[in-house]
């Protein structure tokens, strides 16, 4: 018996509404094709004359015949996203986040995915562990493209003790197989102070640059380290001197794969910039920023698109009153953004305030990962202004809650002040902060 996918949503005026193909709906097949998966769907789907098979909640089955352009999509939204099961991570990792979150929080926040298909749909980044042979060859013949991969390390001995995984090492070689499909990739790996950094992450990366240009670019990340550890893999924090040391090697090689591949393909997090001390790197050295989602070359875009909109800006004397909270990672930006729109406008008052992530501990600086709660006890009692201004990675995606679950309301309601959500661009914060 064929596969069936119940219909969540059909996007108006896309084909299948005008096809009047309705929520409840179920797809049964494509060309006559089975679809085990989203893999399967997008595959089938992108042919120019296609026949799907639709099945009413009644019982009755449409036959639609449909003619558009290559990869023009059908207007549906799945049940199920994957059109599957979510595969669960086989691993342990021992810099694991999940591990390291408190108990009582929403069961979502405790779901490790490891799937190759939210590679490919959301942009997560997976270890290939959970990743079949035909997984693999799927995405070979779909063409399937960008996969994200977490490396973390190239010592197959070594990636499976960090992983607590015996197949991690060999999972490795499905990298070989992606590559030599022309599949583009990108690489992460999340560094563990004494574990794969200094000749380990020499090694990595020397390995990694092999694979280029089907993977494109790969990021260094420091591990996150939350105040609930007890019981967990003993990990180290980086300090100043860690920070510039990994930074010496981060640069050293782009310099050098730049000058033979043209391409400066590793690349640090924001956050080792800060640690160390030292000046982002310009634009030209992120390559397109491909590695935004995992914090790396966003405080150098927030910089050059505040400058952009900044320069246009002819100074007035309207007077406002606003506040703005921010995590430990981007408040002197923040702060250096606010004096300068002050000073263009004297009379508007921006109060900008560094939040301490007391829930996680004072070692997580990044704004994605502060609670309501936190928000809640450090602005209680502080001058906000006419509204308070909060960045959007501070929300779940689409909703107006915090990763505690409290809402926008409830803190809007504590606080008493107006409460707005900031779009991630330079721009958006000087149009929020201005009314404009």
């Amino acid at each position: 018996m064929m596969h069936e996918h119940i219909i969540k949503s059909v996007l108006p005026g896309s084909i299948a509404w005008e096809l009047e193909v309705e929520p409840g709906d179920r797809l049964v097949s494509i060309d006559g094709n089975e679809i085990g998966d989203v893999f399967d769907y997008h595959y089938y789907v992108n042919d120019e004359y296609l026949t799907i098979l639709i099945r009413k909640p009644d019982g009755v089955e449409w036959e639609l015949e449909i003619e558009k352009d290559e990869d023009e999509d059908l207007g549906i939204e799945f049940e199920q996203g994957l059109m599957d099961e979510y595969r669960s991570c086989r691993n342990k990792c021992i810099f694991c986040f999940i591990d390291q979150m408190p108990p009582g929080m929403r069961d979502t926040l405790y779901f490790k995915d490891d799937d190759s298909r939210l590679s490919f749909l959301q942009g997560n980044y997976v270890t290939l562990t959970n990743m079949s042979i035909r997984d693999i060859e799927r995405i070979a013949r779909y063409h399937l493209e960008p996969i994200n991969i977490s490396f973390h390390t190239t010592n197959p001995e070594l990636r499976c003790r960090m992983l607590n995984n015996r197949f991690a090492g060999e999972a490795l070689r499905k990298v070989d197989m992606l590559y030599e499909s022309g599949i583009r990739m990108n690489g992460q790996i999340v560094l563990c102070k004494g574990i794969n950094d200094g000749e380990e992450l020499e090694r990595s990366i020397r390995d990694m640059s092999r694979y280029i240009p089907c993977l494109e670019s790969v990021s260094v990340v420091p591990v996150g380290l939350t105040r609930f550890r007890e019981g967990l893999y003993p990990l180290e924090p980086f300090t100043k001197e860690d920070a510039k040391e990994v930074l010496g090697t981060i640069h050293r090689w782009q310099d050098r794969l730049y000058r033979e591949k043209g391409t400066h393909f590793i690349h640090g997090g924001d956050e080792w910039y800060m640690l160390a001390g030292e000046e982002l790197p310009e634009e030209e050295r992120y390559d397109g920023y491909l590695q935004l989602e995992n914090g790396v070359g966003m405080l150098r875009l927030l910089w050059d698109e505040f400058e952009e909109a900044f320069s246009e800006l002819a100074g007035d004397d309207r007077m406002r009153k606003v506040s703005v909270a921010t995590g430990k990672l981007a408040y002197p930006f923040i702060r250096e953004f606010a004096e300068r729109l002050e000073e263009k406008f004297p009379r508007t008052k921006i109060y900008v305030y560094r939040i301490e992530n007391r829930f996680f501990g004072e070692l997580i600086t990044v704004s994605g990962l502060i609670t309501g709660q936190d928000l809640k006890e450090q602005l209680k009692g502080r001058p906000l202004g006419d509204k308070l201004l909060l960045p959007c990675n501070m929300f779940r995606s689409g909703e107006d809650v915090f990763l505690d679950d409290v809402t926008l309301t409830e803190l809007a309601e504590t606080l008493q002040v107006r409460t707005d959500i900031v779009k991630s661009s330079g721009r958006d914060f000087i149009e929020a902060i201005l009314d404009v």
